[in-house]
């Protein structure tokens, strides 16, 4: 008998061999797991070609003009040789995807790259000296080979010609701390662990180098998947990649980059995928049902990107990254970057990177120093009618100045409060829009498009905008409601101050808040006193978080309940005794205000 492990997605045919046997050719390959353990098909010598051709004419009609055409023939003889190659598909099908077999897939190049000699020549001291410059720390693994030297300069990188030319039209002169450090070891085709702050280039830092590893690989044929694939958590930060992969490649005329998100027409980048592409930026999600529908392979992936990896993990995407990820090609190269490094990153990082270079920049989960923080308390009813007033009173301010309004991003905690809070500030005069997961693929990408522009001065956005989105010259952000988390906070007034600019963030609190500000006012403490900033990051931190936030709020209303009661003895249980500071503990006929819940 022959046990056949059928993909129900791919575009598929049977070939004829010079031996009479027949072989199985994907060219797209990817089995949904809840169907992995349906799909072998038993069959018995004397109906193998029938049952095969019946189920191939149904997923390509081709192939059945193929068949008829006698292109494809097989005996009872053959069944032998084929069992061993399907009964390998059908093992491999019971876990992980199929691995590709397609048509003479080139063989993946790694090319031997090496900066200039003037950076060979370099001794350890002066290699020291420059990370120290740079404020970089570089990590490798005891048994691992030491990291590539930091590169101050793009010439000295050694960058293919077309690279080195787009670089010069877009007037970059000298590499970030991220780029010149990063740049180098992906380069050299190691695997990389990224970790920058906000602001930091990072993009351009894998962007480069994984150009010019795709300029080294045999041409991309129509039907190919990917040579480099780049995922990334939202559309808005997937299409600032692309935008940035084509910056670097326009002097290439035949390389090609194809953008694959939700919300737009699904259609078109199917068209788009067939065809062959260089690389590939896309949500994970998306990609997926790429792969599902046979648009995509993985087959020819070696170089991939997990970017912004802990917002990845955050919105759910951790299934669809590993079924990615443990069906690549054997040989493929990882650079993974992340804004936080939880656990929940250096574990995906442990499985899936193969002796990386860890490479932190700056206080990596921080504040950053030049961004101004304000914190204001407000009532909640209050809280538009505050921000109308300071906004309608700066845009008086830039009108009297002969300034522009400066560009601000307002972060609101639902969609339904965001249109709202829009629609109040263009009432009063103001130019606003709003961003949110609610909007169209299109209103979204006007809304930032008008933004990026200047047409519109203030985006009024849910935290769809908080991580990645990178806007030059974003003055001030602005919470009008707090988020749950330090984490998400520090991302969101990330927006402003940015490659070395100053900003200001200012956040409207309430009583519900007080375990967050707490937080934010000793971190501003620790930043104006030089001191690290630190703080958990991840799910796991966030829930602890939030665990103990509710237990801050519990303890509040019990000690507004005791000052109630006046001097009368009450048992406070354990669990909230470490929060009782002598500072919080409210004298006879003190007002209760600050202690509501």
């Amino acid at each position: 008998s022959l046990s056949l492990s059928l993909s129900l997605y791919p575009k598929q045919s049977l070939v004829l061999s010079s031996q009479v046997s027949f072989h199985l050719v994907k060219t797209m390959s990817y089995v949904p797991p809840h169907l992995r353990n349906s799909i072998a098909t038993k069959t018995t010598s004397t109906t193998t070609l029938d049952t095969i051709t019946d189920h191939y004419t149904k997923l390509n009609p081709h192939f059945s003009h193929l068949h008829q055409s006698n292109i494809i023939n097989t005996t009872t003889t053959n069944n032998n040789n084929s069992s061993s190659v399907f009964s390998n598909a059908a093992r491999r099908s019971s876990g992980n995807l199929p691995s590709p077999m397609t048509l003479a897939v080139p063989d993946t190049v790694f090319p031997q790259w090496k900066p200039s000699e003037r950076v060979l020549s370099l001794k350890p001291e002066q290699i020291e000296e420059v990370c120290l410059r740079l404020n970089v720390d570089v990590t490798v693994a005891s048994d691992s080979s030491p990291a590539s030297a930091p590169i101050e300069s793009f010439t000295d990188m050694c960058l293919h010609s077309s690279i080195m030319k787009d670089i010069a039209f877009h007037e970059y002169t000298r590499p970030t701390s991220i780029q010149a450090q990063a740049m180098p070891i992906a380069l050299s085709g190691r695997d990389l662990l990224g970790c920058a702050e906000t602001g930091s280039g990072k993009t351009a830092a894998f962007t480069i180098p994984m150009i010019q590893h795709c300029l080294a690989q045999p041409p991309v044929r129509r039907g190919d998947g990917p040579l480099a694939l780049v995922l990334a958590p939202t559309r808005e930060l997937a299409q600032q990649i692309e935008k940035e992969v084509k910056a670097f490649s326009r002097s290439l005329e035949s390389f090609r980059t194809a953008i694959v998100v939700g919300g737009t027409n699904i259609a078109e980048q199917r068209s788009e995928l067939r065809a062959g592409v260089n690389v590939v930026v896309a949500t994970p999600g998306r990609f997926i049902d790429h792969l599902q529908q046979g648009n995509t392979a993985l087959s020819r992936i070696s170089f991939v990107v997990l970017d912004e990896a802990d917002r990845m993990l955050d919105m759910g995407f951790e299934p669809q990254i590993r079924e990615v990820m443990r069906n690549l090609p054997e040989k493929h190269q990882t650079l993974l970057f992340s804004a936080t490094m939880p656990v929940e990153i250096e574990a995906l990082a442990q499985e899936y990177l193969t002796n990386p270079v860890q490479v932190k920049v700056g206080k990596v989960s921080s504040p950053t120093a030049n961004v101004s923080q304000i914190l204001e308390k407000v009532s909640e009813n209050e809280k538009i009618d505050r921000l109308l007033a300071m906004l309608v009173e700066e845009a008086t301010q830039a009108e009297r100045s002969g300034h522009p309004f400066p560009l601000t991003i307002v972060f609101v905690e639902r969609k339904t409060r965001c249109d709202d809070v829009a629609e109040a500030l263009v009432a009063q005069g103001l130019h606003a829009v709003a961003l949110h997961g609610g909007r169209s693929q299109s209103e979204r990408e006007a809304a930032l498009r008008d933004f990026r522009n200047s047409t519109t001065n203030i985006l009024v956005a849910t935290d769809v905008a908080s991580r990645g989105l990178d806007v030059t010259g974003v003055s001030q952000v602005v919470n009008l409601d707090l988020p749950k988390s330090m984490e998400d906070y520090v991302h969101r007034i990330g927006r402003t101050g940015r490659a070395g600019s100053t900003g200001q963030a200012t956040s409207f609190y309430t009583d519900r808040d007080m375990f967050l500000v707490a937080q934010i006012r000793k971190a501003i403490a620790d930043v104006e006193s030089g001191n690290t900033v630190a703080f958990a990051t991840g799910k796991v931190a966030r829930r602890k978080e939030r665990e103990a936030a509710a237990a801050h709020r519990e303890a509040s209303i019990a000690l507004s309940k005791l000052s109630l009661m006046g001097p009368t003895a009450i048992n406070i249980e354990d669990k909230y005794r470490y929060m009782i500071a002598p500072s919080m503990i409210k004298k006879e006929g003190e007002a209760d205000g600050a202690w509501d819940d």
